[in-house]
């Protein structure tokens, strides 16, 4: 397993070695240590490779991730798995703001608290935090799921579109269009696999309730015709 000491090496190494790994290469594992809060920490993984850092990260650790498995044994700053694509990302501490930002595949799991606008425009990523959310999460969610076991904070889902909100805790306010809606039979199954997929076994999907669009803000209505 290539180890980096971010101590004593400078991160660029760490990220060119991560980007020169050819297809089918069989030394896939790297483990990072003293990362020491630094930023873009495993930035552009593009393909199955496994990360682990030992430590806490700043900015956008994991980000445009594809196909790499990053696992931080600490917290991360801003934009952790932004605009990811697939993979997985393991947040072990708490996460700053917008959280999986843009993000487009994979899974983003964060095992404490994570800030405000987590998951803002998310595209197809799911997103599982164990703990709350602050505001203004899922602002302007397209698709993909976020799964809090905490509580959510002021505007959860503001100018929401396809994203699938589920939240265990309580919500302080809902942001504009954005309703609870009927837990069906099939979001428990959506949830139960998410939940699942991040290793959770201590809940059951009963014990949410389900988010999404009122789809009126972004929907023409005739009756409003005179106002455009």
């Amino acid at each position: 397993m290539p180890v980096f000491d971010l101590a004593v090496t400078p991160l660029r190494e760490l990220n060119q070695a991560l980007h020169a790994v050819p297809a089918g290469a069989n030394d896939t594992a790297f483990e990072v240590l003293n990362p020491r809060g630094g930023h873009a920490i495993a930035v552009g993984i593009d393909g199955p490779l496994s990360v682990e850092v030992k430590g806490s990260v700043g900015y956008y650790c994991g980000g445009m991730n594809d196909g790499g498995t990053v696992t931080v044994e600490g917290s991360a700053g801003p934009g952790v798995a932004e605009n990811m694509m697939s993979g997985t990302v393991v947040i072990e501490g708490d996460a700053s703001q917008y959280a999986g930002a843009t993000g487009q595949g994979g899974l983003l799991v964060i095992k404490g608290n994570a800030a405000s606008r987590c998951g803002i425009s998310m595209k197809g990523i799911d997103i599982v935090v164990r703990g709350s959310i602050g505001h203004m999460s899922a602002f302007m969610a397209q698709s993909g799921n976020l799964v809090v076991l905490g509580d959510a904070g002021d505007a959860l889902g503001d100018s929401l579109y396809e994203a699938r909100l589920f939240v265990r805790g309580s919500v302080k306010s809902l942001g504009a269009d954005c309703i609870e809606k009927e837990m069906r039979p099939e979001h428990l199954d959506i949830l139960a696999g998410l939940l699942a997929k991040a290793g959770i076994e201590d809940v059951r999907p009963e014990e949410f309730r389900r988010y999404g669009s009122a789809r009126r803000l972004y929907t023409f209505n005739i009756d409003n015709a005179d106002a455009y």
